[in-house]
């Protein structure tokens, strides 16, 4: 296994076992974070893993691809879990919500020191209620 695929590994070891201070072994102190949610850094990164799992207490991720190329390490991953916690600002619903991400990670020095994403966060708002489902009245799936 390299080096790169063990760091995906721990970040969805992190995710499945809801530890948030695994970040201490994957993610770089000064890690940039391309994301509107998360601010720079492997303490803010900490910080919003342990705001996610206060809001889905039950997730886990799959990993469905991993891509490794030079220094970039690209996951598709699903989430699934059950909305029971505040999340982002939106009390607790009790729905599923089930989400998909697609995330680059830059490697330097054996730890993610740069992020990427792309999430289907409209589908989350809209598994919780707080959009409403596109398509109007009778719309498929």
């Amino acid at each position: 296994m390299s080096h790169e695929q063990r760091l995906a590994d721990l970040f969805t070891e992190m995710i499945n076992t809801h530890d948030p201070d695994l970040v201490d072994r994957f993610v770089a102190e000064d890690y940039l974070n391309h994301n509107a949610f998360v601010a720079d850094g492997r303490e803010a990164n900490r910080q919003f893993w342990s705001m996610f799992f206060a809001g889905l207490p039950d997730v886990t991720v799959t990993m469905e691809d991993l891509v490794i190329s030079g220094d970039r390490v690209v996951g598709r991953f699903v989430y699934r879990g059950t909305h029971t916690g505040e999340l982002m600002g939106f009390p607790a619903t009790g729905k599923p919500v089930e989400m998909r991400t697609i995330d680059i990670w830059r490697v330097q020095d054996g730890m993610f020191v740069e992020h990427w994403d792309e999430l289907n966060l409209m589908q989350v708002f809209q598994q919780i209620g707080a959009l409403p489902a596109l398509g109007g009245t009778g719309a498929q799936a």
